[in-house]
């Protein structure tokens, strides 16, 4: 392991780039649909081939066991070690020297880099530090850490010695990681001195201090790994809240390096609790068997990365992107993977991510539709990508927040290869649906995030639960099973998970989310389901208003919203922020009403009369968590005056605070 200082390489022309390029196409004009139709008839020989890929103490004999439908468990006669196969195994290849993880920091200017028998011997020795405070097979860890190496390696570590991780966002308020500490029950805490964000340092000990506390769960110890800058030391919060406060180093120094322990492949590896959870917590349990065999999948045939390449994963390992495509995903691939301490923009720049490109030859970035909209709103000529060579880019993966057709586009016009939307959730761990690039690259069309992918079998219905024409929008469900890697319950409660996504529509899995199947199999989502307003009895898609919003030139970003109207039912409700260097006009001007009248005009030529669309405002920045959603939710309570709760994974709460002046005159 070496750190060294970041460098900025010579810039190169966008010609150059373009010209560098690799040619994504695969030979195979049917591969795509070669694997999705053997996946939908013959799952049990799909996914069992697919498990070969893997290393098992027992390899399985069975893919799918569905004798407790419709909770589904899958190799349930395997044994494997995810840890194993993300380290040893590719140690034992003969590839302990290549990189496999690289953390960029933006924050401190350093790169470290570890290569795969370096985070190996760190991942064992800390599977070591575990052991010895107490920490067994089935045990609970919470993980509450800022983007360091510190929080992949006791992920790994515990998934070594089959304990269960729960990665809370280093920084989040006491109350909420109390409440995670009573409903995951953990045997210790592994923390740090604090996170570093562009204008400010966050202390943890003191708020996990303050957690510990308030739980009414008894933790045995906390670990600590130490960071410069911070003021608050161990001996400041020794003995709060009943548990052992022990520094990370120190106890490595002391302890053995830990075994890996075979698990069953259907044993928990990590709960990880969905964004905007209100009474109790929602704890997505991922299983370790299911799990390495569909992300190792994934890595090589949607996202095309394969060993010795790199993938730079923009989001956080609080993430359900950060779990699968920063950690597990790049490693069970024998992948590097880059993870990145900082932001899009203000890091120094908006060319932060193209510096990352660029310096570690990445050749897939995988981000948020909020992130490129930022970069673009910073930079809407996209001059910072001229800076830096960033011809090693072969893709640009996006998904987290529906990425609009006008983000897309620019986005591609800017970094010069295709940028591909894929759609999943926090229960499902990987697509839903995406442009297969490393079976065949298809078509892109701009809104849609391509085709199903191969195990999930997606079904367009209406509120009765039956399908709708191509081409027509509806709930879009999931037949069961759900293929591996995907929730197998909610952590301490099967009937909550039945009744929260198996219920309403028997057979499948409720997605929440709206949208349509064309007549060419690709899938649109559209947006959440309550995100479909009701006017004077025309259906209309807030994800649809806000694509035609979109493409005013002067709009960065956008969010529709429908109120409630006493003579329609509702009435959409628009809220946009402009593009950098476009002058936000004074309020109440004639060039704010002249703009908002182009807005409105804007709407009605896409969408028509029938949106009736007026309401419309210019606002500084839109509300959104930590993830990159925008909480419309929330905005459509506080305009209709109802009850709301703020979600605890919101990013700044300011944003929220300074909208309501904005939003209640809208009722």
């Amino acid at each position: 392991m070496y750190t060294q200082t970041l460098v900025r390489r010579s810039p190169r022309s966008y010609d150059q780039r373009m010209a560098s390029s690799r040619d994504a196409a695969h030979s195979d004009p049917s591969a795509y649909r070669s694997a999705y139709d053997r996946a939908e008839q013959d799952p049990e020989g799909f996914w069992l081939e697919a498990a070969e890929a893997l290393e098992w103490t027992r390899p399985p004999t069975r893919a799918v066991d569905d004798s407790r439908a419709p909770l589904h468990r899958w190799f349930p006669d395997g044994r494997i070690n995810t840890s194993v196969n993300c380290l040893d195994r590719h140690v034992a290849a003969g590839r302990g020297d290549q990189d496999a993880l690289i953390h960029d920091s933006s924050m401190t200017g350093t790169v470290t880099r570890y290569t795969y028998a370096e985070l190996l011997a760190e991942v064992a020795r800390f599977a070591g530090v575990l052991r010895g405070q107490g920490v067994e097979r089935g045990h609970r860890v919470i993980i509450y850490l800022p983007m360091i190496p510190a929080a992949p390696i006791a992920m790994l570590a515990c998934a070594r010695i089959g304990a269960v991780h729960s990665v809370v966002f280093g920084g989040f308020a006491p109350n909420e990681l109390a409440t995670r500490i009573d409903h995951a029950q953990p045997t210790v805490i592994v923390t740090a001195t604090g996170g570093i964000e562009p204008k400010r340092r966050l202390e943890y000990l003191p708020a996990v201090a303050e957690a510990l506390e308030a739980a009414s769960h008894q933790v045995s110890a906390v670990v600590v790994k130490h960071r410069d800058g911070f003021e608050t030391a161990l001996a400041d919060v020794e003995g709060r809240g009943g548990a052992r406060w022990a520094d990370w180093d120190e106890l490595a120094e002391q302890a053995q390096d830990a075994d890996p322990v075979p698990v069953a492949a259907t044993d928990p590896l990590y709960i990880l609790y969905t964004s905007g959870t209100t009474g109790a917590p929602k704890g997505v349990v991922r299983d370790h068997g299911g799990h390495a065999v569909a992300l190792r999948w994934t890595m090589e045939n949607i996202y095309d990365v394969g060993p010795g390449e790199v993938m730079f994963t923009a989001s956080d390992v609080g993430w359900v992107v950060g779990h699968s495509y920063i950690v597990y995903g790049p490693l069970l691939a024998g992948a590097t993977s880059v993870l990145y301490e900082g932001k899009p923009v203000g890091t120094p720049d908006a060319g932060a991510f193209w510096r990352v490109i660029a310096e570690h030859r990445a050749t897939a970035l995988f981000t948020a539709p909020t992130a490129l909209r930022a970069i673009r709103k910073a930079d809407p000529e996209g001059e910072l990508v001229q800076e830096h060579d960033i011809s090693s880019l072969r893709v640009l993966f996006a998904a987290g927040e529906r990425l609009d057709p006008e983000t897309q586009a620019w986005a591609g016009r800017t970094v010069g290869v295709p940028v591909v939307d894929n759609w999943w959730q926090t229960e499902t761990g990987w697509p839903i649906g995406a442009n297969p690039v490393g079976l065949e690259v298809l078509p892109v069309k701009v809104g849609s995030c391509t085709v199903p992918s191969p195990g999930f079998h997606v079904a367009v219905l209406d509120g009765l639960g039956e399908p709708v024409p191509a081409g027509t929008e509806g709930n879009i469900c999931l037949r069961l099973p759900l293929p591996p890697g995907t929730l197998t319950t909610l952590w301490g409660d099967d009937q909550r998970y039945i009744d929260s996504y198996l219920s309403a529509f028997p057979g499948h899995y409720a997605t929440g989310d709206s949208g349509l199947v064309d007549e060419d199999g690709y899938l649109f989502v559209m947006g959440r389901t309550d995100d479909v307003i009701n006017v004077s009895g025309h259906r209309l898609s807030t994800g649809a208003l806000e694509q035609a919003l979109a493409t005013h030139p002067a709009v960065a970003e956008c969010a529709v919203i429908g109120l409630a109207d006493p003579l329609k039912g509702q009435r959409p409700s628009g809220y946009v922020v402009l593009k950098s260097g476009v002058d936000t006009p004074d309020p109440g001007s004639p060039d704010e009403q002249d703009l908002l009248e182009e807005l409105r005009q804007t709407v009605r030529r896409q969408i028509g009369a029938v949106a009736d669309f007026r309401d419309v405002a210019v606002v500084e920045a839109l509300p959104k968590t930590r993830s990159g959603k925008i909480l419309r939710k929330t905005m459509r309570q506080i305009a209709d005056g109802e009850d709301y709760t703020v979600p605890s994974t919101i990013e700044d709460r300011s944003v929220l605070d300074e909208l309501q002046t904005v939003l209640r005159p809208r009722r």
